[in-house]
């Protein structure tokens, strides 16, 4: 298996992000899986999942169910 860097990954950003803000979740096709980044912590856990995984994970983020307060 070869393993490729985060840097090498192509990062989309969530639609849902303000023109300029820095709020964010990116993700990147990892496959077969779904690589999920935070972009206010580009040094942070970058988390992969399954791709059955990311509808949950979407709807708990859309929900605020992950948020910082």
């Amino acid at each position: 298996m070869t393993r490729i860097g985060p840097s090498r990954l192509g990062w989309r950003k969530s639609s849902r992000s303000q023109a300029g803000g820095t709020e964010y979740v990116e993700v990147a096709a990892a496959s077969p899986s779904l690589a999920v980044c935070d972009s206010k912590d580009p040094d942070g856990a970058v988390r992969v999942m399954s791709l059955t995984a990311w509808p949950t994970l979407r709807a708990e983020i859309n929900r605020g169910d992950h948020d910082l307060l």
